[in-house]
């Protein structure tokens, strides 16, 4: 699991009738881009963090059912799950996804508060979007509580979607059998976090990047058509013990569109069970940087604990 974590479990590598079969049924199980759970499992609604919803910013007071549904769904863009394969052939299952609309939209509050108050003091400003709130102002502490709700929920969201992967996989391989992750890795990217770096107490955005103590695990994936890996953090305190959390893009959305066909998606997505349609062609492997050159720019900042190879990829 990615963004947060990474499972793996060692099971037989998948068949291609098998793969395409386990592709169908995540996507049937698992909602994807705008869609939602039509039901919502108890695991859902016991989590602990409905019980503080009311205590969020009052312009997200009425997503509360919209995030119950969202609950243990992918979301789009970039997000995605991937089962793969590592150098031992051991199966490794990967996604990436975040805290869904519900974060989006206390961003978008807490934005627009921040710019309010921007006006009101008649800040100078290079740009609006550039507003912010001052540490333990009422509206920094409120801010500050719901990021710190939304990370946990984008925690859980991932461990929801995950339980349903492992099963899913679970039937096709080993007939439904139970199986333990020999690893599991649960990390969040593009957040923020209060630590201590060189004495000081700071708070630490992280946009596009992963914690990377020397005790923390991480993922850093490539494309769909590349490899992807598990790492161990080395510390390096130079980079507040930060690390890349994947590949980034060498072009936009609507510029791979123009740029590549779907004659190229499929040729460079050669071996991995994956929609190929123009839908998602702006994930074709090809709009992003080559994941090698990534990982040697900062072979200081981490080490590699395994070297992955997607073998089935569902995209948002």
């Amino acid at each position: 699991m990615w963004d947060g974590g990474s499972s793996n479990a060692v099971y037989c590598r998948p068949a291609r009738g098998k793969a395409q079969k386990i592709r169908l049924d995540i996507e049937a199980d698992i909602p994807v881009g705008f869609n939602e759970n039509k039901e919502i499992e108890k695991s859902i609604y016991n989590w602990q963090g409905w019980q503080s919803f009311k205590e969020l910013h009052a312009g997200v007071q009425h997503l509360e059912n919209k995030a119950l549904r969202q609950m243990g769904s992918l979301g789009g863009g970039n997000h995605f799950l991937e089962v793969c394969l590592d150098t031992q052939d051991q199966v490794w299952l990967m996604l990436h996804s975040g805290s869904r609309n519900i974060g989006n939209m206390l961003a978008q509050n807490h934005i627009s508060t921040a710019k309010g108050l921007a006006k009101l003091a008649e800040n100078r400003l290079p740009d609006l979007d550039l507003a912010y709130f001052v540490a333990e102002t009422p509206e920094f502490v409120a801010y500050w509580r719901d990021l710190q709700w939304a990370q946990a929920y984008a925690r859980y969201n991932r461990d929801v979607m995950m339980t349903r992967f492992k099963r899913i996989v679970e039937k096709h391989l080993v007939g439904g059998k139970p199986t333990k992750p020999l690893l599991s890795v649960n990390c969040h990217h593009n957040y923020a976090e209060k630590e201590t770096h060189f004495g000081e107490d700071v708070y630490v955005t992280r946009k596009g990047a992963v914690r990377a103590r020397t005790e923390d695990y991480g993922i850093i994936p490539g494309s769909m058509g590349a490899k992807s890996y598990i790492i161990k953090g080395k510390g390096n305190v130079e980079s507040y013990c930060s690390c890349s959390h994947g590949a980034g893009r060498t072009m936009s959305r609507t510029k791979a569109k123009k740029h590549f066909t779907l004659d190229d998606l499929i040729e460079q997505t050669q071996g991995v069970e994956c929609r190929k349609d123009t839908g998602v062609l702006d994930e074709i492997p090809g709009a992003y940087k080559p994941i090698e050159s990534v990982m040697a720019n900062q072979s200081d900042l981490v080490e590699v604990v395994a070297t992955l190879k997607q073998v089935i990829c569902v995209k948002g």
